[in-house]
């Protein structure tokens, strides 16, 4: 034992230093002054607190314990106050990472005349048989309260022998059998009797003896002789002095549940099945945009595998801007909850492995699912589609020109005649000038001078000829601008009505005051009004009236074309946008079905009607100018 402070032991009484200090007592013994300086402790307070035996005396127990310093300050000052403490059940961490548990006692010394001198600390380590009383404890109270609850599972205790110990109510409930009933019995009341007969109860034990634990899922028997699918768990009990050695078993019926994990596997595979053999692709992503699922479509559409995209971000397969711009996409998305393609079709463009950039349609749907939020794109393929579309609109293109091309031969005549009065009137002024001028006079040379400009006018007016015809026949890109409805109306006219006064035909295009502009292909309405100016010329042959009206109607402008013709046989009313549909002998029918298709480009719509004062009247609208459609357009 070390000693120091000589005087301040001789101060103790020798009987109760012997008692205090004596080696052989269990327990760790310590002395301290009242400031808290050690006067004195054995050996088993040195071991016990893994102390440096020759730098503890004379040392303040806060400087040893700094950990819990206030904790023994508050404790220290109680005693010397004269109050015994005692605590049965204390943790201490040491520096090791280990834990200690702890019985002490605190009680004040004093010196012959009573005075209190100090306290004197008394400790066990009870590490060992406190755990050991703990864990009994805590097994006792978990086992009871998990008895008690687990009404949804068969609970039972079994000894070695598998004869039941414990039947909880679940195990009444599930079993048919009673508490009563099944104590003292062995568990294999449970099994059919060819399981008994082949030693399975027993084995079941065997391998839970052997291994700690048995899980199966396997047939079993209520009372009322009803098989029931189990999910069994069979678990080891070593018997140690708290508990008898044996096995917990808990047995939950999944009898539905494993039908329904058929039906949702089989649901499951239905499904990849549908997703790998469907055309369009789809692909699934999380709320930032991570891909969670690539479709065998997805796949063939994009060049990637399945391994190569998933777990990375969906804007891989984009081109710019939107491979930059998708991921604020989604965080707006989140943050706004505004949805913006969500449950629509919109045309986008993708991007496959190979770099080249292709349009498809995309739908998406959103889902939640395992506590998170998740996108489903479906997307269709829009390249040959798109490819078709404008090999057709290139055919419908040479198609409507190549009639353009076929009515000016049918207007040769009449333009000719047109031409001939601007070029006649320029030969006749140009003789007459020249009969002026070489007359010398001033009076002469002013009069050649006006005959010449009047020439120069003549000449103009025959270029304007030209120029509408030769307008009229190019084959340009569609290219749609913004028109005056009724300036597009009087050319047209005027292009088509060339031989009217040879047919003793009358003609005029009455504009409303309200009438508004188109976004047009000036050609191709071109073309729609000369085609119908045309065909009323033709109907009517000689002696008639034609009237072309434009006025607006909502958000459209509304063009009719009527005649004093015959007008259109019953028959045929039907069939007059149809191709190849004629009475003309050396007509191709085409004239209407290529007014039709002109007009719908233009998101308008043509019929006929009867003229109620006689003849046909034929009827085209088209939308407006506005901003919105000069935008998509």
């Amino acid at each position: 034992m070390a000693r120091s402070g000589r005087d301040e032991i001789d101060n103790i009484p020798h009987d109760e230093l012997t008692a205090l200090l004596l080696e052989r007592v269990p327990a760790a013994i310590a002395l301290v002054d009242p400031d808290m300086r050690f006067i004195a402790c054995n050996r088993r307070w040195i071991t016990d607190f893994k102390l440096d035996p020759d730098n503890v005396i004379g040392r303040s127990h806060c400087d040893l314990f700094p950990e819990n310093a206030e904790k023994w300050r508050e404790m220290h000052a109680r005693a010397l106050a004269g109050e015994n403490l005692t605590h049965e059940l204390d943790r201490s961490e040491q520096d090791d990472g280990s834990t200690d548990w702890l019985r002490w006692s605190l009680a004040p010394w004093h010196d012959e005349a009573g005075k209190v001198k100090g306290v004197l600390f008394v400790s066990e380590v009870q590490k060992s048989q406190l755990e050991k009383d703990l864990r009994a404890r805590v097994l006792s109270e978990e086992l009871s309260l998990f008895i008690d609850i687990a009404d949804n599972f068969a609970l039972s205790m079994l000894d070695d022998a598998g004869k039941v110990t414990i039947w909880n109510s679940g195990a009444e409930q599930l079993s048919g059998w009673t508490e009563a009933e099944m104590v003292g019995k062995t568990f294999d009341m449970m099994f059919e009797a060819s399981d008994r007969d082949h030693g399975l109860p027993e084995r079941q034990l065997a391998l839970a003896r052997e291994n700690g634990v048995f899980r199966d899922r396997c047939w079993r028997v209520r009372k009322d002789g009803t098989r029931f699918l189990a999910d069994v768990t069979i678990t080891r009990i070593a018997g140690d002095d708290q508990l008898p050695s044996g096995f917990g078993q808990i047995v939950r019926d999944v009898t539905k549940e494993d039908i329904q994990s058929q039906s949702l596997e089989a649901s499951a595979v239905l499904l990849r099945s549908i997703l790998d053999t469907v055309p369009d692709a789809m692909i699934v992503i999380d709320e930032v945009g991570i891909m969670l699922s690539f479709s065998k479509a997805a796949e063939k559409l994009f060049g990637y595998s399945h391994e190569e995209v998933i777990g990375k971000n969906i804007s891989m397969l984009m081109p710019s801007p939107d491979h930059e711009q998708h991921d604020e996409y989604l965080a707006r998305y989140r943050r706004t909850g505004e949805p913006r393609i969500i449950g629509t079709n919109r045309r986008v463009l993708g991007m496959r492995k190979d770099g080249t950039i292709f349009p498809h349609v995309l739908r998406v749907g959103e889902a939640r699912g395992g506590g998170r939020r998740m996108f489903a794109g479906f997307l269709h393929d829009l390249s040959d589609q798109e490819e078709t579309e404008s090999r057709l609109q290139e055919l419908q293109r040479e198609l409507t020109h190549i009639a353009r091309v076929s009515e000016m031969g049918t207007l040769a005549t009449a333009i000719a005649h047109e031409l001939n009065q601007p070029l006649m009137a320029i030969s006749n002024i140009v003789q007459t000038s020249v009969a002026l001028v070489e007359g010398g006079d001033k009076e002469h040379l002013l009069l050649a001078a006006r005959a010449l400009e009047e020439a120069g006018r003549e000449a103009l007016r025959a270029g304007e000829i030209v120029k509408r015809l030769r307008s009229f026949v190019s084959r340009g890109e569609l290219d749609r601008t913004i028109e005056n409805s009724g300036g597009l109306a009087r050319d047209a006219c005027e292009l088509a009505a060339g031989d009217a006064k040879f047919r003793n035909v009358a003609w005029r295009v009455v504009v409303a005051d309200d009438a508004e502009d188109i976004l047009a292909d000036r050609i191709e309405v071109q073309q729609v009004l000369v085609n119908l100016v045309r065909n009323a010329m033709q109907a009517i042959n000689r002696d008639g009236e034609i009237e072309v009206s434009v006025r607006p109607d909502g958000d459209t402008m509304h063009f009719t074309v009527s005649d004093t013709g015959p007008g259109v046989p019953e028959g045929r009313i039907g069939t007059l946008f149809e191709p190849f549909s004629t009475t003309k002998p050396t007509g191709m029918g085409m004239g209407l079905a290529i007014c039709r298709t002109i007009v719908e480009a233009h998101g308008g719509k043509i019929w006929h009607e009867h003229n109620p004062n006689g003849g046909a009247a034929f009827h085209f609208t088209l939308p407006k100018f506005n901003s919105e459609n000069a935008d998509a357009d």
